[in-house]
Formats: C-alpha cells, structure tokens, sequence
C-alpha cells in the first residue's frame, strides 16, 4: 500500500499556540454546551508499551483539560485479556507521570464497566438492536462485502430476540467453546461504511484476565467498550487519531442506541497521528523487535518507547516542547528525527551542566612540565549561568585528548594539534607539539608538547599569545573510566515503517556503539538520570540502571549542533 503521508519540514522554532480542536472547545464554550465543563481522557490498551506518538496524545488530552480548568482521565481498555499484563499498566502509568501530568482519582478500567457493558448488550438484543451469530469468522468476512461492494444479510440476522437473549447468557456461562458464537450490532450490511456492516461487538474468550480472573468468559470489542465507557465517565472531547475517524459513527450509534441509559453523548474528535521518521511506532513492530531481540528490550534508548527515550536521556519538558511544536492537525504528515533532537539541545543546553570527557583517548605529554607537579584549573559548570559556580580540573604533566585533536599531516583549515602547530588546552596552557611517539606497528602512541607557563587561563597576561585551536582534555592520573554508549538512529532508513517495505532490513547497523573512555573526577557523584553536556561530544545522561558508584556509565543522548561535534562523534 502506497503511503500517503506528505513529507514536511517543521519550523523548529515556531510554537503552536492554537489549533482546530481548541477552536472546538471555545465554540462549546461559549454555547455552553457542555455548561462550561471538560473532560479528556487517555484511554492507552496495556498491551505494550508507549511510545512517542502516544505522548503526542498524552500532551494533548491532560494538556487540553489543563490548560481549560477540566480534568483527564487515564482509562486502560483491557478488553483482550490475551495480550495484557500488570507489566504494561505499571509502564504506561510511570510514563504518564514521567511527562509531567497526573489524573488524580481519575484512573479507571474498561473492565470496571463489564457488568453494565453487559447489562447494554442485552438491551440491545430486547430491542432488536443485536444478534447472536453462528458464522465463523471467515464467513463474516465473507458476508461483509468489500469497500466497492456492499455485505449481505447473515441467515442468523433474524434470529428471534428471545433466542439470542438466551444464547448470550449460555455465552456469558461458559457453555461455549471460543469461536462458536458471537454478537453482533445490527446496523446495516449495505453502508458504505464498512464499520457499520454488523459488527462483532461481544466475543467468547475462555482467558484469565488480569483484574476479573475467569469472572467473565466473554470480553467486549474495542469499538463497543470505548464509546460506552467514555458515556459513563462524563467524557466531554473523546480525542483520538485519524484511524478512528471512519468508527465514529458506529461510536454515535452505540450511544444513540443508549441515549437514556447513560449520562452523556461525547463528541469524538479525531487528530492525525505522529510519524516521525527513522522510527516504526507500529505497536506490533515495536514488539517484534524486542521479542526477535533485535533491540535490548522495550527501554532501549534506540527504540521509540517512552522508556527507551527516557533511557536516551530525553526530558519530559523537550517531549512536551515538540508535541507543542509539532501542533495538532488533521492531515497526516511525516515530522523530522531533528525536530524532536532540536528540542533535547534547546533543553539541555540551558539545563545541563557541562563537563569534560574523552571518548577517543590519545596521551599527551608535557616534557617541560615537572614530574610530579599538579595543579588545579578552573571550569565553569555552565558558560551562560555563572552563577552556578565553577569546578576544580586537576592538570599534570600527562593527559589524556581526543585522537581527532590530533592530526599528523593536517588538512586545509584543521587547527588543531599537529607537528609543531600550538593549540590551547581549554582552561589551561597552550601547549606545542615538538614530537610523536609510534610503536612498532607505526601507530601513534603519545604525543610530546612543551608548554608555556605564562598562559594559564584566568591568569594575569594568559590572553597575550592568541592561537586558533582549543582542545579539551583531562589529567591521566585524575580520569575516571567510564563505559560511554553511543546511540545513533535505529534505522538507516528515514521511512521505515511506510508501504510495504520490510523495517527489519532498514535497522541501522551501527545504532549502538561502546566505548570505553574517561571522564573528569566531577562525574564520580553523578545520579542516575542526571544529565550532561560532554563538552564538544554531545549531551549525555548517567544510565538510570547500569550508572553505580563502582561503574561509570553515560548514554549519548543527542549530539552537538555544532557541525563539528556530528562529524567527528556522530
């Protein structure tokens, strides 16, 4: 199937400030439809976990009833108990409050509503609104027609009322094998809706569910259970993607079916999904890849979960930035890996503290340094916020660069270390190469400078000599080793998860790398989660479950903006 998506660029400095389903809620508003009340909910199926188009629609529907003074509820819709498990519920539940946003007293279950689901169901067959079926599934599909050519009438659509009736309740008593019946709406078998073509709403299932135990044998549809739920819970705006837009009137007609039986008729609204390239946000994918383990389980930080970008080093405020950014619309369309990247590095670069570490090491020595000498510099924690203070960086006679700081026969325009060339060390001296030391092999093992002791930075006259290049570093004695990972983009195709392309041949091979590097004595104390420019190298996050106080270890969240910092490190 040709995907029909368009392929745009986003402004990522423009804010959404308004968008077609807020012009929704001010009309109601000021008709007083709803006598000035809203109520949105998040109604996720615990069968997985989230991933970040979900938080698209988390943002929306708790930022909505937010920003309107109304409440959001978080219903899980745990109608096929086959698939979900306490796990998932937990999972989506932190997410929830991860981004920032709490439903107080308002957490339910589609399965708190199974008793009156029922009890509507058998109104529906007194009134002639619904029908057991003996067709196999197969044959359903048969009858139902295509979307050029309208079903046809089961032989079991004029089932008396009273049979059906009965035979719903030998369901509902676990006298039936799974499959051998099931009801069905009766709408229409001609619409040209194919939704509306008697729809299976109750089916059997011998299963355990998770919250009912084997109380119930048969579970309801999605379709039924939504709309009905939504009903009884006040909902105001059922928000939803665009996929749901062709069920809407089945989701009316159920309700209207129950107008007196119920407190309210909900207005649904549907929005178009997030596609974000270089990702799949397939649910079924996403568990392909953790079961086939072709990632490291669901919080991979390569992976589109929730828990995989928090695991990235992604904060709640850049999630709630781009789903603002990216704003709400009804046409589909595909948003850039960068824009979301954009709104990490907007984020973090006001908000993380900077330090130092070398992901390549190559040793530098300073042969007119004295042996045994040390001394402290001094580096800001953050350039821009002085006020949070600076941090002491030890300096010794032997160091640890960047391998890319150095370069034997330097290219046009590298200003870096090379032969004889002078560089500053950041916070420190300038230094000049005078040497290159090789093994047998003829690979560089240390390089020898001179350094000049009148240009330490912060120092009386430091600034007198002015050389173009600027390396960081950091003293051997003081490093620290630390395991560093860097994560690069899953794929190596922009639209994996479009037509009929196979994902599992897009998966970008160099996604993961571990090196080991060091990083400055500052870092020792670093919290689990706590975020961090690595100056020139990116921003990285302290890993929230391998980071302990014996063992260092920091994911590569994004990289620098600088063109510099994706070349050489991406």
């Amino acid at each position: 199937m040709k995907d029909q998506s368009k392929h745009v660029s986003i402004d990522p400095t423009s804010v959404a400030t308004s968008n077609f389903i807020r012009t929704i809620i001010d009309d109601d508003n000021r008709s007083n439809k709803w006598n000035g009340r809203i109520e949105t909910r998040f109604p996720p199926e615990p069968n997985g976990y989230l991933h970040i188009g979900h938080a698209k629609s988390i943002c929306l529907n708790f930022g909505m009833a937010k920003d309107y003074g109304g409440v959001c509820h978080l219903r899980f819709d745990d109608t096929n108990p086959e698939k979900e498990a306490q796990e998932y519920v937990d999972a989506i539940c932190d997410n929830v409050t991860w981004l920032g946003f709490e439903w107080g007293k308002h957490l339910y279950y589609s399965s708190d509503y199974f008793d009156r689901l029922y009890e509507f169901a058998e109104y529906l067959i007194t009134e002639s609104k619904a029908y057991i079926e003996e067709l196999t599934a197969d044959e359903i599909r048969e009858y139902r027609g295509t979307l050029t050519a309208p079903g046809k009438n089961s032989p079991y659509r004029k089932r008396p009322a009273t049979e059906s009736l009965d035979l719903f309740r030998r369901m509902k008593a676990g006298e039936f094998p799974d499959g051998e019946y099931v009801l069905r709406a009766k709408i229409d078998m001609a619409s040209p809706n194919i939704n509306m073509r008697d729809p299976v709403i109750y089916r059997i299932r011998h299963t355990h569910h998770q919250r009912t135990g084997n109380q119930w044998c048969i579970y309801p549809m999605y379709d039924y259970t939504h709309c009905i739920s939504d009903a009884l819970e006040n909902i105001t705006h059922s928000l939803c993607t665009l996929e749901f837009e062709d069920h809407r009137p089945l989701y009316d007609w159920v309700l209207d079916q129950l107008v007196d039986k119920v407190p309210c008729h909900p207005q649904q609204i549907e929005f178009a999904r997030l596609n974000l390239t270089y990702t799949v946000m397939s649910k079924r994918k996403l568990i392909q890849l953790v079961t086939d383990n072709l990632v490291d389980g669901w919080d991979d930080p390569r992976l589109s979960t929730l828990a995989g970008v928090r695991r990235r080093g992604y904060t709640p405020r850049a999630i709630r930035l781009f789903a603002e950014r990216i704003g709400v619309s009804k046409a589909d369309s595909w948003i850039d890996m960068t824009v979301l990247e954009d709104c990490l590095r907007e984020d973090l670069n006001a908000s993380a503290l900077r330090r130092i570490a070398i992901l390549k090491p190559l040793k530098l020595i300073i042969d007119n340094y004295p042996e045994h000498q040390e001394e402290d510099c001094f580096a800001p924690n953050h350039p821009q916020q002085p006020e949070w203070g600076k941090r002491t960086v030890p300096f010794s006679k032997i160091l640890y660069i960047e391998q890319d700081d150095f370069m034997e026969e330097p290219t046009k325009g590298y200003f870096r270390l090379s032969p004889g060339a002078e560089v500053r060390l950041r916070y420190a001296f300038i230094v000049k190469c005078v040497d290159v030391e090789k093994n047998t092999r003829g690979e560089i093992e240390a390089i020898h400078c001179i350094y000049d002791p009148d240009t330490k930075s912060g120092t009386a006259g430091a600034d007198s000599r002015k050389v173009k290049g600027n390396i960081h570093w950091l003293s051997l004695k003081h490093a620290q080793p630390a395991e560093i990972r860097l994560y690069d983009r899953l794929f190596s195709d922009p639209y994996p998860d479009s037509g009929d392309k196979d994902y599992k041949k897009a998966l970008n091979p160099d996604s993961k790398k571990i090196i080991s590097g060091y990083v400055e004595q500052a870092l020792i104390d670093a919290k689990p989660e706590e975020r961090f420019q690595f100056e020139r190298n990116g921003y990285f996050i302290a890993d929230r479950y391998d980071m302990t106080p014996g063992k260092l270890v920091f994911n590569r969240a994004v990289t620098l903006r600088d063109s510099w910092g994706k070349t050489a490190h991406a």
